[in-house]
């Protein structure tokens, strides 16, 4: 069984996974290194790492903003996988999803990546611009790698979509309950009620939730029909804010950390 699927299987009845996203090398790896043993002290199941790239197409401005400010530090993707494998040394219970874009995979190949990705550590790979029906050649060497490949749902996706999505996605679904980028609009919880359940129709997989998603409240709203709840522009806010002060920036990120995986456990 994947570190991914332990995490959802070993969750107690009714507590949902808690999904917090940063992108790594935002204010430097070391405090993202740190900002991910905060997150895990503070309720994290996995964590989203967010692979810096020049063209974060669908992020809104603070989390495009956090990759502009990764990509001019030069992170790259082979840092991020040493980064994971620093978590690792330390850390072997938490999963950890890259969550980013085609171009810097394509540039290192698919075979190389997964090899270097599972043996850094890493348990899923999101990848937000590669469309399911031309990700036969990367699902194959991650598959070889067991390292899941997860997938976006809209509301706006088909059900014909979904039914193709369901023999292609592992570890989770990614449903995006806004029509938009990451951090915008205002969540419709019924609308998200309805397609959650609509994803389960045709796909049996734990589903998570995000964009939107800023406080405790909203979290235990949408917890109540998802399977994890995904945070990131709320918590990259805080990184931005105290880029100059590691103790604020950590005790800030812990903090509402701590008061979402409450609300959802």
């Amino acid at each position: 069984m994947s570190r991914l699927s332990q995490v959802f299987a070993n969750l107690p009845k009714e507590h949902k996974a808690f999904i917090p996203f940063i992108t790594a090398g935002d204010s430097g790896l070391d405090n993202t290194y740190e900002l991910m043993l905060t997150l895990v002290d503070n309720g994290a199941d996995v964590i989203e790492l967010g692979v810096p790239f020049s063209d974060p197409m669908a992020d809104g401005p603070m989390i495009a903003k956090s990759h502009q400010r990764s990509v001019e530090a030069g992170i790259g993707l082979k840092d991020v996988l040493a980064l994971v494998q620093r978590f690792r040394a330390v850390n072997n219970s938490t999963a950890i999803v890259l969550m980013g874009y085609l171009n810097p995979i394509e540039v290192y190949g698919y075979q190389a990546f997964a090899a270097d990705a599972s043996q850094s550590g890493v348990d899923g790979l999101l990848v937000v611009d590669m469309p399911p029906e031309e990700a036969h050649n990367l699902k194959q060497s991650l598959d070889a790698k067991e390292v899941d490949l997860i997938f976006l749902v809209a509301p706006t996706t088909t059900d014909e979509r979904i039914k193709f999505l369901a023999t292609v996605a592992s570890g989770f679904i990614y449903f995006v309950s806004l029509k938009g980028v990451t951090g915008a609009g205002h969540l419709d919880i019924d609308a998200v009620k309805q397609n959650l359940s609509r994803i389960r129709r045709y796909i049996d997989l734990p589903v998570g939730v995000g964009f939107g998603i800023k406080d405790a409240q909203t979290a235990k709203a949408i917890s109540d029909n998802a399977d994890a709840v995904i945070v990131g522009s709320a918590l990259v806010a805080f990184i931005e804010q105290y880029a100059d002060d590691k103790t604020k920036m950590l005790e800030s990120v812990g903090n509402l950390a701590n008061e979402i995986s409450s609300a959802i456990k």
